[in-house]
């Protein structure tokens, strides 16, 4: 019967319990790989995963198991390598399954061997500090929600620990942000999409960031302006605050080195790696609105490879 219903999904989705296309079946598949781990599945595919945070229930996340780990080489019913992480999180009024259409991560994992996870916000929004919407008003815990999503794939030996990412857009780019602000041990870089940091910010060690953002962006406007929330007037801080703070952090000269990137009308310049590899990449789009750019992903993939957690 549980075949049947796995087999009668929709949407590329794969129930928890179910296997994704290309793996061993049910129970344990050859090569020792246990159809799940903790709960977590682990055949080939993207699996709708539910987590108890407590105090507003379940909160949800997709997670995109690559064919290269899920028919790879396992080892006491854990990866024997196991993969980096990338998670994708969805701009203010979008949802998990919105990001992963919009990034295009499930295929550039397919072919890199990453996992790639999407969680989902509260009503649509993040709480990234001073913005945004029913997530902020509410103070949800959303830096506690990610911490623990984070957790359990790495405790499950289904992540590498050192090889965490973060990559946002709009308000979950600002929530990449606060992330990195409050649990730089957990994340090793981040990728952030037409955001902005507005949150405080006090990490007790760098952490390698690449930033897009398009000159003509009037939701997040390049040169700062605009309006945090609804109920928060105050502009948006100028990107190259951002730029500047994580810079300072890292002991790190201004970025002129000039850096290939995938984007096209992006000018992107470079830091250099200071002490621990910590980054900064700062990528200008002419012209660029507030939209996520094609060749995006690919470039944010690039830097990350490029940027595990110093030990």
């Amino acid at each position: 019967m549980r075949r049947l219903l796995c087999l009668a999904l929709a949407g590329g989705l794969v129930l928890a319990g179910c296997e994704g296309p290309g793996s061993g079946g049910a129970g344990r598949p050859d090569g020792g790989r246990p159809a799940e781990i903790d709960g977590i599945p682990t055949g080939a595919g993207t699996h709708k995963r539910k987590l108890d945070v407590g105090t507003i229930g379940h909160r949800e996340y997709l997670l995109h198991v690559p064919p290269a780990v899920a028919d790879g080489k396992w080892r006491d019913g854990r990866p024997a390598d196991p993969p980096a992480l990338v998670v994708a999180l969805h701009g203010g009024l979008a949802t998990m399954g919105r990001m992963r259409e919009l990034t295009g991560f499930d295929a550039l994992a397919d072919g890199k061997g990453f996992l790639a996870a999407y969680p989902d916000g509260f009503m649509t929004t993040w709480n990234a500090g001073d913005c945004c919407g029913p997530a902020k008003i509410g103070h949800v815990d959303d830096v506690g929600f990610l911490s623990r999503m984070i957790g359990e794939l790495t405790r499950a030996g289904l992540a590498d620990p050192r090889r965490v990412y973060v990559a946002g857009f709009s308000n979950g780019a600002g929530m990449a942000y606060r992330l990195a602000c409050e649990r730089p041990a957990e994340v090793a870089a981040i990728g952030v999409v037409e955001g902005a940091l507005a949150t405080r910010c006090d990490p007790r060690r760098p952490v390698s960031v690449m930033i897009f953002h398009g000159t003509a962006d009037r939701s997040v406007p390049f040169d700062g302006g605009g309006r945090r929330d609804i109920d928060d007037g105050r502009p948006f801080p100028p990107v190259s605050s951002a730029v500047g703070f994580w810079r300072k952090v890292g002991g790190l000269p201004a970025p002129d080195r000039r850096v290939r990137s995938r984007v096209r009308g992006a000018e992107c310049g470079g830091t250099g790696k200071g002490r621990g590899g910590a980054e900064v990449v700062f990528c200008r789009i002419d012209g660029g609105g507030h939209s996520w750019p094609s060749g995006a992903a690919a470039a944010l993939w690039d830097f990350f490879a490029a940027h595990p957690r110093d030990r």
